[in-house]
């Protein structure tokens, strides 16, 4: 799962090429893409996209010679004179970003800008961590992405000049970089009182915990930001648990209980992380009994105190309760759940749905009322190579989104069905077959690795990919 930058200008701008962001220790140029070259959609649930371009996403396949454009599916063949064309009309925003080294996770940080807010331009903060070539050129990355518009902005003006229009058009991008030793395997945030945290996996096996609050003033105020630049500042952590024997990705912080963290490895072990008085945390050196192999994904559930569910290349799901000793902590398993490896479950914030994905392509949507049975509820195979990430919609719980190795990013609705008194005669064959659930396709990036919906803006998918991020809005959704 690990793949392998460096730092930022006090004030980096998004261009039209893309963001870019060069490797210069305290020095990071990041721009941001409008997304001109976007994504499309097709009214039977596909949508379009360029799989030869990292800049463009979904697209329209058309035949140069004849003029009608069709849906493109990802994997077919494209016919002599045959092109795929970018339909912009499938996005309400598409912008891009690239920041030297991939950064292979990341996390979105809450904000004070309001939730459900819908209003362009947008805003938006990320924390993420890169996998570089040389163990010491390492970053964690505070990102502030600042007026986003929309894909294809009305103008208010016909006689406003075209030059100043584009500037005040183009969307920002401010960094803060904080020194990291080894890969970032996986990053992940959370609030306690009024202070953001982070946790970071090194693939050195160390697990480390940051104080965010000096790079985010900094990346809100251009005198701050200056002066953290020309002075080389980076907060040191503060706190980091050796206790593991060996690197890992697992990592959730609780809703319920602010502050409490889970990491495991890829020995398959779990440790239970719990806040203390002085700023400390103590991480109970006995791990959690039951897997027998890698931890490859950890989630809290968002309502219910001391309840955890883990997946592993084991290929089970388990159910944990915390408060009980280690060694009989595991409360419910799913044992043989997907074909293969397990890669990563996400838990249902209004449901009891935890969704997973694994090496077999498949997704499953599990129902804990039903967890004991061992059969998911429902499964779906479109993705055509590993699932590397999965989300539930922040309000819509039959909304989620995937991503796979297959560079293709997958918007569902559980509340769609096929409509059996439809006539299908007018049907694309090529689309018959797809999911009535599936909503959408996104594609563009190489190698994905995570996506996230942005909590407070509605409809908002973030990813990260080995040829940098995504930041969009679609039609769909």
């Amino acid at each position: 799962m690990s793949d392998k930058e460096e730092a930022m200008d006090d004030s980096v701008r998004f261009n039209d090429e893309e963001m870019k962001a060069e490797d210069d220790d305290n020095e990071c140029n990041e721009n941001l893409d409008d997304g001109s070259d976007s994504d499309a959609e097709d009214d039977d649930n596909a949508s379009q996209y360029d799989d030869d371009s990292q800049d463009d996403g979904d697209t329209v396949e058309e035949d140069v010679s004849q003029g009608p454009q069709q849906t493109y599916l990802p994997g077919k063949p494209l016919e002599e004179g045959e092109e795929l064309v970018c339909d912009e009309n499938a996005y309400l925003m598409f912008h891009q970003a690239n920041t030297g080294a991939p950064c292979l996770s990341f996390d979105i940080i809450p904000d004070g800008l309001g939730a459900e807010r819908t209003d362009f331009p947008h805003t938006a903060y990320l924390l993420s961590g890169t996998q570089a070539s040389t163990e010491f050129t390492n970053r964690l990355i505070v990102m502030k992405m600042s007026n986003m518009q929309k894909t294809q902005p009305e103008s208010d003006s016909e006689d406003s000049d075209e030059e100043d229009d584009e500037t005040m058009m183009k969307p920002d991008l401010e960094c803060a970089i904080i020194h990291h030793q080894g890969s970032v395997n996986r990053v992940r945030m959370c609030v306690v009182g009024d202070k953001p945290l982070a946790a970071s996996w090194s693939e050195t096996g160390k697990v480390h915990l940051w104080d965010l609050t000096h790079p985010l003033k900094a990346v809100n105020d251009p005198v701050l930001l200056r002066t953290y630049v020309e002075n080389k500042e980076s907060p040191r952590p503060l706190f980091t648990f050796k206790g593991h024997t060996t690197e890992g990705f697992a990592m959730d912080w609780s809703v319920p209980m602010p502050g409490v963290l889970a990491t495991g490895d890829c020995k398959k072990n779990i440790h239970i992380w719990k806040p203390s008085e002085g700023g400390l945390w103590v991480v109970d050196q006995r791990p959690l009994v039951g897997h027998n192999a890698s931890v490859e994904d950890l989630q809290w559930s968002p309502n219910e105190p001391n309840v955890l569910a883990s997946c592993s290349v084991d290929r089970s799901i388990r159910i944990w309760d915390t408060r009980v000793q280690p060694n009989k902590a595991c409360m419910l398993t799913a044992a043989n759940a997907h074909d293969n490896d397990i890669n990563v479950i996400n838990w249902n914030k209004r449901e009891p749905f935890i969704l997973s994905g694994g090496d077999d392509g498949k997704l499953h949507v599990w129902d804990l009322r039903q967890f004991q049975a061992g059969t998911p509820v429902a499964t779906f195979k479109h993705h055509t190579a590993p699932i590397t990430s999965v989300e539930w919609h922040p309000t819509d719980s039959t909304v989620f989104a995937s991503a796979g190795a297959d560079d293709q990013i997958a918007l569902w609705d559980l509340a769609l069905e096929k409509d059996e008194g439809v006539d299908g005669s007018n049907v694309d064959p090529e689309l018959a077959d797809l999911p009535p659930q599936l909503l959408f396709i996104h594609q563009g990036q190489k190698e994905i690795k995570e996506l996230h919906w942005h909590p407070q803006i509605p409809g908002m998918i973030i990813s990260t990919a080995l040829t940098g991020f995504n930041i969009f809005k679609t039609i769909s959704v």
